[in-house]
């Protein structure tokens, strides 16, 4: 029996078949949204404008730095000399690097030199990756994010490729949202199937027109 992807592959649908196939997301679909913790309240006034704020920023073009790293301590346990013996001890987050087109907005620079003048505010983030459909396929969450580090562009008169800023957050913890996946996967299937059907009722209209 042919399984659907295939009955919609030979009717000429590959995306809505694509969509149901469990293929690795691909990179370059992403959002990054930064929210001001400064309270509760502000958290949910931010998350509501966040895709407002991306556009103001510009959008990111590169997001790196969504690591963890488990540290053990070795134990030497007396007369078992042919083992060491290891423990998890603390986790250890690296920080996350935002990379940007320089624009007429000045937000990055803004938010790392508040702390310069003593007036910063530490902001959460969310990391979206959607899939070919743009519905979110993974969400990764960061709290307290802290601005250490801003980068400038380097500038460079026998080139023409496009001014890059970047800013390097340290941050207490990221934690990835569960269950994003298997929505996502639902509803690429049921975007896919519906494409698929109405692609080959379209079909079976149009051959029965020729008849």
């Amino acid at each position: 029996m042919a399984l659907l992807p295939d009955l919609l592959r030979a009717t000429g649908n590959s995306e809505a078949a694509a969509a149901l196939r469990a293929d690795p997301v691909l990179n370059h679909n992403f959002i990054v949204s930064l929210i001001d913790s400064s309270s509760p309240l502000a958290a949910v006034g931010s998350i509501a404008l966040s895709a407002i704020n991306d556009v103001l920023l510009g959008g990111f073009s590169e997001c790196s730095g969504l690591e963890m790293q488990l540290n053990t301590e070795d134990y030497k346990e007396g007369g078992n000399n042919g083992h060491l013996l290891k423990f998890p001890s603390r986790v250890q987050w690296s920080p996350i690097t935002l990379k940007k087109g320089v624009g007429t907005s000045s937000a990055l620079w803004d938010w790392h030199y508040g702390f310069v003048i003593g007036r910063g505010k530490r902001r959460d983030g969310l990391v979206v990756l959607m899939n070919e459909l743009h519905v979110p396929n993974s969400i990764w969450f960061f709290s307290r994010g802290l601005p250490v580090k801003w980068t400038g562009p380097t500038l460079n008169a026998a080139q023409s490729s496009v001014a890059i800023e970047s800013l390097e957050i340290a941050h207490e913890g990221i934690f990835q949202v569960p269950f994003v996946g298997a929505a996502s996967g639902i509803a690429s299937a049921a975007v896919g199937a519906a494409g698929g059907l109405a692609g080959a009722a379209g079909g079976a209209i149009s051959a029965a027109g020729n008849l």
